[in-house]
């Protein structure tokens, strides 16, 4: 199938998704990234007016806000800016949340992307809508994403998409070239990018989980990350007595 093949088909997803579960409409968060812009456009082209899109900077690279507000204001998707700065900040000094070790600043990093979680869910049930994520396969695969946070989500329309097919949409949909080509970031800290902290690059990522040929070396990098993620993609283990 052709891209706008896919794209019709996404379209009427969403649309059957939002129907099925009664929701007159769905919210999604709108980063200035590459998935985040394609899914919106998917949705407004889907529910027409009834979405939103929540522009959530928390101490976010300004660019990014820009990003998002060129594409709400090209494709006239309805959408409001929420800062989340203060309430990051007062619940960093309410659990005294210092250090300077990695695993210090992926505590900090989640708690961003858990408070934009809360805020989309908040303006669904106050609307009756639901709640759309924009992870794509390659993302899924790997377990790049914060459980509870960007994990948290009713639909992921791109999750059989792995990035470089998400790229291609990207460019069919009409997204500014400039979010196609800028180095994917979840913009949990200044200079974060994806692939930096995955220590792999999607093309890598995707020609691994397409079957194409990688590396040893990043095919166990690869095998690992899903093997240590898996439990961000199954339900919490009960007893099975």
């Amino acid at each position: 199938m052709n891209t706008e093949q896919l794209a019709d088909r996404l379209v009427s997803w969403i649309r059957g998704k939002a129907q099925a579960a009664g929701s007159s409409g769905v919210v999604f968060g709108m980063s200035g990234g590459l998935d985040s812009s394609v899914v919106a456009i998917l949705c407004r082209r889907a529910l027409g007016e009834n979405v939103l899109g929540l522009i959530m900077p928390c101490h976010s690279n300004p660019r990014d806000e820009q990003d998002a507000l060129a594409v709400a204001t090209k494709f006239s998707i309805p959408m409001e800016r929420i800062a989340l700065d203060a309430a990051y900040d007062s619940l960093l000094e309410l659990l005294q949340a210092a250090g300077d070790t990695d695993a210090d600043r992926i505590a900090r990093a989640n708690i961003k992307a858990r408070l934009r979680m809360t805020t989309l869910y908040y303006h669904a049930n106050k609307l009756g809508y639901m709640v759309v994520g924009s992870g794509n396969k390659s993302e899924l695969a790997v377990g790049y994403f914060t459980k509870y946070g960007d994990g948290g989500v009713d639909i992921l329309p791109l999750g059989n998409l792995v990035k470089g097919q998400v790229r291609q949409m990207a460019a069919y949909l009409g997204v500014p070239q400039g979010i196609i080509d800028k180095p994917p970031s979840a913009g949990l800290w200044q200079g974060q990018t994806d692939e930096a902290e995955m220590g792999c690059s999607y093309n890598q990522l995707d020609r691994c989980l397409t079957g194409g040929e990688v590396t040893e070396e990043i095919r166990k990098k690869i095998e690992w990350m899903k093997a240590a993620s898996r439990h961000k993609l199954n339900p919490p283990p009960v007893p099975d007595f």
